[in-house]
């Protein structure tokens, strides 16, 4: 990373950062709408793109770290601009882990139904001493595979 000597470098420096946060943005907000209506598939598709621009992000923002005072001294307006970029940045990525969050729990309680179901349908059915059937046998359960190819 280079220097900042000038007004003009800070502003190009706080300008490509805040393009940087701006393309994660609408990243990280395709992927929670398409999540958000169900299409996990298409939506793990952008993971390629979210890593790498994440990954670009935390290299500026470390550079930018040791350059903040010079950043504020040089060009406070831009500062201030991409302090607001930073919040909407921080509010689209919490919705994101709520919709991520919301998805993972649905499909953990669909895995558990159904290995329930299929812990059920294999134990034998017999009642117990209350004239109640039991409930199946851990032993009887069975390992659960998911093919994600079709």
């Amino acid at each position: 990373m280079r220097a900042i000597n000038t007004a003009v470098e800070a502003e190009q420096e706080i300008d490509d950062i805040t393009a940087l946060i701006e393309k994660l943005t609408a990243v990280v907000e395709q992927e929670t709408e398409l999540v958000h209506a169900g299409q996990i598939r298409t939506a793990s598709a952008l993971e390629p793109a979210k890593a790498e621009l994440a990954g670009r992000l935390v290299a500026s923002g470390e550079h930018f770290k040791t350059s903040a005072k010079v950043l504020l001294h040089l060009a406070p307006a831009r500062c201030a601009a991409l302090a607001q970029v930073q919040e909407t940045f921080r509010t689209v990525l919490q919705r994101n882990m709520i919709v991520l969050a919301t998805a993972h729990a649905v499909s953990e309680g669909i895995m558990r139904r159904l290995s329930g179901d299929l812990a059920r349908k294999a134990s034998p059915q017999v009642y117990g001493a209350s004239g109640r059937a039991t409930a199946p046998h851990p032993k009887h359960g069975r390992p659960l595979a998911v093919s994600r190819s079709s």
